[in-house]
């Protein structure tokens, strides 16, 4: 119970806190948003590997050299926990905005940090509305920024190793051609959702595979992207699933 008093009192504090700076960061972008979603990016990069010390998280990094330094890209990781999030933040190269529920759009502060870093919210239960959040996504890539969706649509809770991925995640690949990323983030459920509301010291694998370059694929074989970044994952879940 001491780490969730710990994680949770820094992270209240901080957004208390941070609201004089959220001001300046206004201002900020008001005559250089990309100067501010920097800035907010190495800001909240610091905030997440705070919290992620606070809760005793180990995290190992694997295949990092599969991502792309010089060009946006579309990370797709699996997702069992909420510090999916906050692990796979701190480790991006350049501008990323994630793809949000749009419940976290609720979050008071956060959630004005998240719009700042070029986060979206997405509300699949109305069509017309997702169809705008993935026409901005696809505007941020060809703007140089890479993209994080999580594919299954929502934490997975039960004993699959993966929820059905929505098609739709992949179309900023389709119609932008950057690289799609699979990310298989293993063990992140036992920081904190496998026994709430404990938050426990935990080694957590994440691996990058190798990128998939949408833009040399036939537009006839876009069907198959889906089951070859469900395919990729499973196969590094698998691998450190056996590691001990």
């Amino acid at each position: 119970m001491i780490r969730f008093i710990i994680c949770g009192s820094f992270a209240v504090l901080f957004l208390v806190g941070s609201l004089p700076i959220l001001l300046i960061e206004f201002l900020i972008g008001i005559f250089f948003p990309d100067v501010r979603a920097r800035s907010c990016q190495f800001i909240i990069k610091w905030v997440f590997k705070a919290l992620l010390f606070l809760a005793g998280t180990h995290v190992e990094f694997i295949g990092e050299e599969n991502v792309p330094k010089d060009r946006a890209v579309l990370y797709t990781p699996n997702h069992r926990s909420i510090f999916d999030v906050i692990i796979t933040y701190t480790r991006c190269p350049r501008q990323t905005g994630y793809v949000a529920k749009k419940e976290t759009s609720y979050i008071p502060i956060f959630s004005i940090w998240m719009a700042f870093m070029n986060c979206t919210f997405l509300d699949r239960n109305d069509l017309r509305k997702g169809l705008k959040v993935i026409k901005h996504c696809i505007d941020l890539v060809n703007d140089g920024k890479s993209i994080t969706i999580f594919p299954e649509g929502t934490r997975n809770k039960g004993d699959d190793l993966l929820l059905p991925f929505h098609q739709g995640s992949f179309k900023i690949a389709e119609k932008t051609g950057c690289p799609i990323i699979p990310v298989a983030i293993s063990n992140s459920q036992e920081i904190f959702e496998a026994h709430l509301p404990w938050v426990k010291s935990t080694h957590v694998y994440v691996e990058y595979c190798k990128p998939i370059e949408v833009s040399e694929m036939d537009r006839s074989h876009y069907k198959e992207i889906s089951s070859m970044v469900s395919s990729e994952i499973e196969e590094a879940l698998n691998r450190h699933k056996l590691t001990p």
